[in-house]
């Protein structure tokens, strides 16, 4: 296995690295999880939330549904500790 390149790059040099698939010497995959189980949900949401939560999602880069799922991973990280 690769040895961990604790060297700090900017976030442009990780997104450039990224681009080209060259980014498995900076994540530390020993600690990664790996969800093999899906399940769908369906949730209602006001529209306020949902013009804010779409906002958001493109200021990110990112869709609604991988917006959700990070912050609520994210919210339940920081409950478990």
């Amino acid at each position: 296995m690769k040895k961990l390149n604790v060297k700090n790059i900017s976030a442009e040099d990780f997104d450039r690295k990224f681009e080209r698939g060259d980014v498995l010497e900076h994540l530390d995959i020993a600690h990664a999880k790996v969800i093999r189980k899906i399940q769908r949900v369906n949730i209602d949401f006001p529209m306020g939330l949902l013009f804010r939560l779409d906002k958001e999602s493109e200021r990110c880069g990112v869709s609604r549904s991988a917006l959700i799922k990070m912050w609520l991973a994210d919210r339940l990280e920081k409950v478990a500790t």
